[in-house]
């Protein structure tokens, strides 16, 4: 399958300190915590290693191991970082002629400080990324069986409308991450697209970063009705998602996206596992168990997995199970890339793991 990937290109610095150098502190009634550094001290780090990253680069190289003929377009300085993520995308075989270059800023990068729970705190500079126009993004790249949308950055999300009425008016299948900033930023822009988009993927706070614009419009409609033990839903179900000062249950959140026009919305809720919708059903998957070494990527990889299979045809229950699992295989390792599997070892995962990703169904109705 061919696939073009567009977002953020970005050279990551990762620095992994053990817990007893740098102090953790937890909200006691938000889900939030904090790294406290100490002003003016020397911390020794385990490791500090450089890798090559950036939402659409750790999407396009999941989607070349997967078996699909990739292109990423993706801005970029005329620097040494630029030259080391090119080498990177050419060794995973992904065709690099769409990425331009920026002549009056350098190549995004990052630094990662992972510690305690290893959900990294990062430091971003976004660099070229955000000087991506609709101008830099060819039209007949637009044209592949799958177009993702990974994060846009700040003035890039200007180009964000023309890539999914474009890529949808050309039949392709069209999945969308847009960061939190973008939602943020230009929420109602973002909504109005919703109509040309198959497969919208979120984690829990971007899904938040929506809730004020959506129930206003649609109201908080909708329950569960038959599935697998209604009594006993996962925890979004029960909770459901709070942002801009509103309340929204996870029904009427799902229901109002797939009534924008969407055709399926997955949310992302970190270890307690993913959901995804379609009208009238909605999936949950628990998170595969691992041992975590840094959580940074894996919301690339489960997004890039379940977009590749649902755009081949799979049904939600299939492509849950693969995205699910590769995304477990990815925090095992400290960068976003090292731990993206082949299309086979996946299935070799997913059949030795099937019993843990047990994926539950339930009907919804307004």
């Amino acid at each position: 399958m061919k696939a073009t990937v567009i977002g953020g290109a970005m050279i990551d610095t990762i620095a992994i300190i053990d817990s007893d150098r740098i102090e953790k502190m937890s909200m006691a009634n938000a889900d939030s915590t904090f790294l406290l550094l100490e002003a003016g001290r020397k911390i020794d780090a385990r490791e500090v290693s450089t890798h090559t990253g950036g939402g659409a680069v750790n999407v396009a190289v999941a989607l070349a191991r997967l078996g699909n003929e990739v292109t990423i377009i993706a801005k970029v300085g005329r620097d040494e970082r630029a030259a080391m993520i090119s080498a990177r995308l050419a060794s995973e075989g992904i065709s690099t002629d769409a990425i331009c270059s920026a002549d009056d800023q350098p190549t995004g990068a990052s630094v990662l400080i992972a510690s305690h729970d290893k959900d990294a705190a990062i430091f971003t500079y976004r660099g070229a990324n955000v000087t991506l126009t609709a101008a830099d993004i060819p039209s007949a790249r637009l044209a592949s069986s799958l177009v993702y949308v990974a994060p846009l950055s700040d003035n890039a999300a200007e180009a964000y409308a023309f890539i999914v009425e474009t890529a949808k008016s050309n039949g392709a299948f069209v999945a969308v991450n847009p960061g939190i900033r973008q939602i943020s930023a230009r929420g109602q822009k973002f909504r109005d697209t919703l109509s040309f988009v198959d497969l919208l993927i979120l984690n829990r706070k971007e899904a938040e970063g929506l809730v004020p614009l959506l129930v206003a419009e649609f109201g908080d409609q909708g329950k569960l009705a038959d599935g697998s033990d209604v009594q006993n839903p996962p925890r979004l179900f029960l909770s459901g998602l709070s942002g801009g000062g509103y309340d929204f249950s996870l029904v009427g959140f799902l229901s109002a996206i797939t009534r924008a026009g969407t055709k399926a919305i997955a949310i992302t809720d970190s270890s307690r596992g993913s959901y995804v919708a379609t009208p009238g059903n909605v999936w949950h998957c628990p998170a595969a168990a691992r041992t975590v070494a840094g959580t940074a990527g894996a919301g690339d990889a489960f997004g890039a997995t379940l977009a590749c299979e649902l755009a081949r045809g799979a049904g939600v229950e299939d492509a849950l199970r693969p995205a699910t699992s590769n995304a477990a295989s990815v925090v095992g390792h400290v960068d976003t890339q090292t731990g993206l599997q082949s299309r086979a070892a996946l299935a070799a995962a997913v059949a030795a793991d099937r019993k843990n990703l047990e994926v539950r169904h339930w009907t919804m109705t307004l």
